[in-house]
């Protein structure tokens, strides 16, 4: 922790219950892959805040894109196994999964399938390492049990979509406000209106 090894003596102990009372499993276990397994891996709320950041950002690239069967992807997947057989080199593995990232992004706005199909080559690699197996809305919400009522949540959705559609513009901002308030980040897309808590 903070360059200091792990000791009860130092107050430089965590347990991974403690960590995991405030951090989804998937962050914890990103944290750890990112790392070359030769290396030492720096605990901090930083480390684990930038390993949260990372995942939504690939959660983000699968949300609403259809599931269908991996395609495509050929060069990445050859990529990937090479680094992952030059010693588990799972940083490096990382890296590749970004670069998918971005080009489902920029596929997104051309070719809907080919999206798709990538997005599912993305989740078929990052199964290697144990992480993407979840549906990206239940990443993105994970944790709101307890801290909001979801269905209270949808419901203000539905309101915000309805008084945007009457162009009720300040009836919208004011819900959007109410649910700002209560930690909840809205994501307005061609697919829909989806939310997320804010960190």
């Amino acid at each position: 922790i903070t360059g200091a090894k792990l000791s009860k003596s130092l107050n430089t102990f965590v347990t991974i219950r403690d960590v995991l009372d405030k951090y989804h499993p998937e962050v914890v276990r990103y944290l750890l892959v990112s790392s070359h397994y030769r290396s030492a891996i720096n605990y901090s709320e930083d480390n684990l805040k930038d390993a949260k950041g990372a995942l939504e950002r690939f959660y983000h690239a699968l949300k609403g894109l259809p599931s269908v069967a991996p395609a495509g992807g050929e060069a990445f997947v050859e990529r990937f196994t090479t680094v992952m057989n030059d010693d588990f080199g799972t940083p490096e593995a990382c890296a590749v999964l970004f670069e998918m990232v971005r080009e489902i992004n920029r596929l997104r706005e051309s070719d809907l399938d080919a999206a798709a199909g990538l997005a599912a080559r993305l989740k078929e690699l990052a199964s290697v390492l144990g992480v993407l197996q979840l549906e990206a809305d239940d990443f993105l919400q994970a944790g709101a049990e307890g801290r909001v009522d979801a269905a209270e949540v949808d419901a203000l959705i539905a309101a915000r979509l309805a008084a945007r559609a009457g162009k009720d513009w300040a009836e919208s901002d004011r819900i959007r406000d109410q649910l700002t308030a209560m930690g909840v980040v809205l994501e307005d897309g061609k697919g829909g209106t989806t939310w997320r808590l804010a960190d």
